[in-house]
């Protein structure tokens, strides 16, 4: 993956350009439409599609008391973007300073500083700009006289109601992971760093992985079957959100992971857990004896479920491949 931090890098970009821009938080149906214009220009014009994206989430700077929690960190969804086929990702830094800059600057500016520009393709109805000025009418405006075509994808629609991030944010949120699914075109998943914890699951003999997630998103507590990426292979594996009741008192929500089958060192490491299924809600157990039976019937349980494919069409992304890859490329 090429990741630019500056607009000034795309001139290093093989041209002619085909820019996708937006938030693409979940890098659901939706965004691969819009993601799939920028390849079908680029592949057309012989040229190169970028992803043109935002760090922080606008929300967080301009409204943070509502902000929504994220589906994607930054990381991730460069790392689900190169898996359906980017090789190029703009990454702007997102900051009072650049909110302010109205919509006809940012747009000179970046056809300046990308003299191959031929091609935007955005999500119908996306707003960009001081307050939100620019739009689908503004980049048809200028686009001529900028050297610059405008494509705008349509909505994406799923059992009657149209794809959108806060739609599967809800569907996360309540558990309903089938349905988060139908919308993401993947399994939710969530990225974290692999970090240190207190090593009990070593001592009833289920090591985990205690993850700092990158994600803010999560699946009610509970315990779930897993699809684990880490270090370019994939694991089952068995997550437990929550509070640990039975070990701890007081402390706070994390999420660990036990990996089947797996014994390597992950310390420092990201990886990407794929939500399969929910298994049991996470219970106070009278003893650890209690609960290390109970995570040998759960380790079975996960195991139970059958291998998880992964298509050849997946590809890896910038720090792992997707746990879930998505299911078609539309």
């Amino acid at each position: 993956m090429n990741i630019l931090d500056s607009m000034d890098g795309l001139a290093s970009v093989p041209g002619p350009l085909a820019i996708a821009a937006g938030v693409f938080d979940g890098v659901h149906h939706g965004h691969r439409a819009v993601l799939q214009s920028a390849l079908d220009a680029a592949h057309r014009m012989e040229g190169s599609a970028v992803a043109l994206t935002f760090d922080p989430h606008p929300a967080k700077i301009l409204r943070p008391d509502r902000a929504p929690r994220l589906l994607t960190s930054t990381p991730h969804k460069i790392a689900l973007m190169g898996g359906f086929g980017i090789r190029h990702v703009l990454v702007i830094r997102f900051d009072e300073g650049f909110a302010a800059l109205e919509a006809e600057e940012f747009l000179r500016r970046l056809s300046t500083s990308a003299k191959k520009l031929r091609s935007i393709c955005v999500g119908q109805g996306w707003k960009f700009g001081h307050d939100r000025r620019g739009d689908g009418n503004l980049l048809r405006t200028l686009g001529p006289s900028l050297g610059f075509e405008t494509t705008e994808a349509g909505p994406v629609s799923i059992g009657g109601s149209m794809v959108s991030s806060t739609r599967i944010r809800k569907a996360v949120e309540a558990g309903d992971l089938d349905t988060a699914e139908n919308l993401l075109g993947r399994r939710y998943s969530i990225l974290g760093t692999v970090r240190h914890g207190d090593g009990l699951g070593r001592q009833l003999g289920f090591p985990t992985a205690n993850l700092a997630a990158h994600n803010e998103q999560f699946p009610p507590d509970g315990v779930y079957a897993v699809r684990v990426g880490a270090g370019g292979q994939f694991f089952s594996g068995v997550a437990n959100i929550g509070v640990r009741p039975t070990v701890q008192s007081g402390g706070g929500r994390i999420l660990e992971v036990h990996l089947l089958d797996f014994s390597d060192d992950l310390y420092g490491k990201d990886i990407e857990v794929g939500f399969l299924r929910f298994l049991r809600p996470e219970q106070n157990f009278p003893d650890t004896e209690a609960l290390r039976r109970q995570i040998a019937l759960d380790a079975e349980a996960a195991r139970a479920r059958p291998n998880f494919r992964i298509p050849a069409r997946s590809r890896a992304g910038s720090c792992t491949p997707p746990a879930c890859p998505p299911r078609d490329r539309r």
